[in-house]
């Protein structure tokens, strides 16, 4: 293991892809099963397949660190550990039952309780992003490998006007207009895997992702987050406290702000009015 982490990346970023290869072959296929689980959130045999490939070959790699996974009960034995891998086999499975693109398999590894290591691959589209929390971040696509990887670098608005919003698609709510309004933003698209609108923010596709809903867990955030900082942005939640992935609790209940960086402290003080009549 290295203190630089590229060996980590390496690894996490030939995983991701294997498994975005995986889940490909079930898009549309007359074997894809439709499951539901807590929460009435749906999962698929393509989830549960591509958590065991990642599951297998990530305790393989490194046989001294936590796996935990949205497919895999959470034991614990994370808790107090240096090194835990988070991964999301499928992030934004409604889009991939549905045959849109916004869905992607995502794997972070969280080093003393921070993301540090990010790998986001977006089957559909061949598009991987990766990335070290202090290092730099990464596009790459997946379908010409040998193009060299992009170095990514987040936007450079600092205030409205002109704030381009990335937000939730299955999980939009009139908030998002609240939102909208308090930040003067006229221009919204939506995705439905959190991984791929942080890898938007991350390639200044986009400047900002809001979520102010409690819905998302850890291995949402972990692997975006060592991206999106490793690309020059910022993520909280909406009182500005970085996100936790030590405690029991697996949510991010205070919502996702995700920035370019030079946004983020003016969100925050827009937005405050907005999570005051949230606890209302």
């Amino acid at each position: 293991m290295s203190d630089d982490f590229q060996h980590e990346l390496t690894i996490a970023r030939a995983i991701a892809v294997e498994a975005a290869d995986l889940v490909k072959t079930f898009r549309g296929a007359a074997q894809l099963v439709i499951d539901s689980k807590a929460g009435n959130e749906p999962v698929t045999n393509a989830d549960h397949a591509a958590n065991t490939l990642i599951v297998a070959k990530l305790r393989a790699a490194f046989p001294d660190d936590v796996v935990l996974s949205e497919e895999i009960p959470d034991d614990g034995s994370r808790l107090g550990r240096a090194r835990v891998w988070m991964v999301d086999p499928i992030d934004g499975t409604r889009d991939f039952i549905l045959g849109d693109d916004g869905f992607a398999v995502m794997i972070g590894l969280c080093v003393d309780g921070r993301p540090k290591v990010g790998a986001v691959a977006q089957p559909a589209t061949g598009k991987t992003y990766t990335g070290i929390a202090g290092v730099g971040a990464w596009l790459d696509h997946r379908d010409t490998p040998s193009a060299a990887p992009q170095p990514l670098q987040t936007s450079s608005i600092a205030r409205p006007p002109g704030i381009r919003l990335v937000a939730s698609k299955s999980h939009r709510t009139p908030r998002v207009d609240a939102v909208r309004k308090a930040l003067m933003i006229d221009d919204e698209i939506n995705v439905g895997s959190v991984g791929l609108k942080i890898g938007l923010v991350a390639e200044a596709d986009r400047d900002l992702y809001v979520y102010t809903g409690g819905r998302t867990k850890i291995w949402d955030t972990c692997g975006p987050e060592a991206i999106l900082v490793g690309a020059g942005g910022r993520m909280s939640d909406m009182d500005g406290k970085p996100l936790t992935y030590v405690e029991p609790d697996l949510h991010n209940n205070r919502g996702i702000i995700a920035s370019n960086g030079p946004l983020h402290d003016f969100v925050i003080g827009a937005l405050a009015p907005i999570l005051a009549a949230r606890a209302d």
